[in-house]
């Protein structure tokens, strides 16, 4: 996932970062990889807290807005990291707020389009759902929501809940 986030971040970073002249020539790579690492960091981060309601709303809108979690994480690392190879803050600032939405968003829409299948989101569901085989099973995640699944001797929930498997995804 994250060498296809990072070509991501390539595309969609021509203007902010490499044409940009406050980013020096020899940290455009250090940039990117900045900038892709500062969304996988986040959206891991995300899941780690229990933040899935607002995950799931990017996710399935499509659209990653400045008030949203993951962006301003997101943001705030690239920002940081970049100052960290003697970018102006708010330069660094600048870049991250231009371009961590527009990517956060191409790969929403990307995970929820079929013809697309750098970001299958259907593999993700089928990690997320534990099923043995990999594949998604519409069945296996309405139980999980459900409370499905229970041990029938104890009434106990089977190992492992939504939010365990949620972060199992970025691992």
């Amino acid at each position: 996932m994250l060498e296809n986030l990072e070509q991501l971040v390539r595309e969609n970073a021509q203007d902010a970062i490499v044409n940009n002249a406050a980013v020096p020539n020899e940290q455009n790579d250090n940039a990117i990889q900045a900038a892709s690492s500062s969304i996988f960091d986040a959206l891991k981060s995300q899941l780690a807290s229990g933040n899935v309601a607002e995950l799931a709303n990017m996710f399935n809108s499509g659209q990653a807005s400045e008030g949203n979690a993951v962006v301003q994480q997101a943001t705030s690392g690239l920002t940081d990291k970049l100052a960290a190879f003697g970018i102006n803050a708010e330069t660094a600032k600048t870049i991250g707020a231009a371009i961590i939405p527009v990517i956060l968003g191409k790969l929403a829409n990307k995970t929820n389009d079929p013809s697309d299948s750098s970001f299958n989101i259907q593999d993700v569901l089928g990690k997320l759902a534990g099923g043995e085989d990999g594949k998604f099973d519409l069945n296996d995640v309405m139980g999980m929501f459900k409370g499905g699944n229970q041990n029938q001797a104890n009434g106990q929930p089977a190992e492992g809940n939504v939010l365990d498997k949620l972060k199992g995804l970025f691992n």
